[in-house]
């Protein structure tokens, strides 16, 4: 693949590297996963836009992020699928439609940290400071936060893919299974210190912001559950915060594998199977852990899946 010659802006595009035997059932696992992943998040927003009773500032987040997990699956997926039928010497990828997947799949990511961040505060805010709940978690301020977590990410992001863009060319291949930040700038041969040191700065502060602010947060609820005896603010405590905790674990670990993968030249295959799956897990787990275990979204579920029964029986 390094030695094949193209001309303009095309690129080849490694993609995602299958056997023929395993090319039919990977396939099948992609789609599936994929349309598991459009269903549950695609129903939860709809859910949450219809019923009336859903549209409190805890659900309103939710709906913030099942747009971001659907958002980052769509930038993935679909052309992982295309490429696994399309031999790798003809995986072509215009140059512009490379940095915009790559600017998709850092503004999924980015939006990822933020609102779960803005869902860290709206935890802290209900169990610290229950009494004032609803004046400071009114619609406006979660209309404020999301805007903010999605016009940071975007900002971040344009500086990223912009540094990348700006460098001239002198490599056409991809060497990944989709285009991300990093595959842009190896494609030149001049200097990427710029690069690094931004997308270092990026990532210091994309992470350290998230992991601090969420540790601060957990580690002052959990200060307010000691000291008080009230079992069932202690429970509905655990409940909530277990859930968020989890999604956001699962999205660092999804993540935190990718970086330092890149300090292995030697597992670079592993390194993009991992790149693959923070698109595929967290959009996956997400609604399973929010939609089942949040007991009103489980009763919202149940009462429309009865109601249709019911009218396909009459």
């Amino acid at each position: 693949m390094e030695n094949q010659t193209l001309e303009g802006d095309t690129l080849l595009l490694e993609g995602l590297k299958v056997t023929r035997q395993s090319s039919i059932p990977a396939f099948i696992l992609l789609l599936l996963i994929y349309f598991f992943i459009m269903v549950s998040n695609i129903s939860l927003v709809v859910l949450i836009s219809t019923e009336h009773s859903l549209q409190q500032p805890m659900y309103l987040l939710f709906f913030n992020m099942s747009i971001n997990d659907a958002f980052g699956a769509s930038t993935i997926i679909p052309p992982l699928l295309r490429d696994i039928f399309t031999p790798i010497s003809e995986r072509y990828v215009g140059y512009i439609h490379c940095a915009f997947q790559a600017f998709c799949a850092h503004l999924y990511g980015s939006a990822s940290h933020t609102v779960l961040m803005i869902m860290a505060f709206d935890r802290y805010v209900a169990i610290c400071n229950p009494l004032r709940y609803a004046a400071i978690m009114t619609h406006r301020m979660v209309l404020v936060l999301s805007v903010w977590a999605w016009t940071i990410s975007f900002l971040m992001v344009v500086i990223l893919i912009g540094l990348s863009v700006r460098l001239s060319r002198c490599r056409m291949v991809i060497l990944n299974p989709f285009c991300d930040n990093a595959s842009l700038f190896k494609l030149s041969c001049e200097s990427v210190l710029i690069n690094n040191i931004y997308g270092l700065g990026y990532t210091v502060v994309l992470l350290g912001s998230s992991i601090g602010s969420i540790t601060l947060t957990y580690l002052r609820i959990a200060m307010v559950c000691l000291r008080s005896k009230n079992k069932t603010l202690n429970r509905k405590a655990l409940q909530t915060c277990a859930t968020h905790l989890a999604v956001y674990v699962i999205m660092f670990v999804s993540g935190f594998i990718i970086i330092v993968l890149h300090r292995y030249p030697h597992l670079s295959d592993h390194r993009k199977l991992a790149s693959i799956l923070f698109h595929v897990v967290p959009p996956a787990m997400n609604t399973v852990i929010y939609g089942l275990q949040i007991k009103a979204v489980r009763q919202k579920i149940f009462i429309m899946f009865t109601r249709n029964t019911t009218t396909r029986g009459k």
